[in-house]
C-alpha cells in the first residue's frame, strides 16, 4: 500500500512540474509573440503620425523675431501682395510702423 501512495504522489509531482514547465513556455512565446507585434504597431503609428503631421502641419517664420510658429496659429498680415506670418500683435505692429517708416524715407 505505502509503494502505491508513493507511486501516486510521484506521479502527482511530475504532473505538476510539467503543467509548471509547460506554463512557463506558453508565457515566454506569448511575451516574445507580444513584444514583436507591439513593435510593429509602435512603428506603424509612429509612421501614421508622422505622415499625419507632415499633411497638416505647416511652420512660418515671424519676420520680426524669428520665430517658427503653426500657420494655423499666426496672426497674418497682408503686404502689397505678400501673406506675413506674426507670432503676437506687438511683432505685427512693429512690422507695420517700421515699413511705414521706410515707405515715407523713400
Amino acid at each position: 500500500m505505502t509503494n502505491l501512495f508513493a507511486r501516486v504522489a510521484r506521479l502527482l509531482l511530475w504532473l505538476m512540474f510539467v503543467s509548471w514547465i509547460v506554463g512557463l513556455l506558453r508565457r515566454l512565446i506569448a511575451w516574445m509573440l507580444g513584444d514583436a507585434a507591439s513593435a510593429a504597431a509602435r512603428t506603424a503609428d509612429a509612421a501614421h503620425a508622422a505622415e499625419a503631421t507632415a499633411v497638416t502641419r505647416r511652420l512660418v517664420r515671424d519676420p520680426v523675431c524669428g520665430m517658427h510658429l503653426d500657420e494655423t496659429l499666426s496672426i497674418p498680415f497682408r503686404e502689397e501682395g505678400e501673406l506675413l506670418h506674426f507670432c503676437s500683435p506687438a511683432c505685427r505692429d512693429l512690422y507695420a510702423v517700421n515699413a511705414r517708416k521706410f515707405a515715407a524715407n523713400g
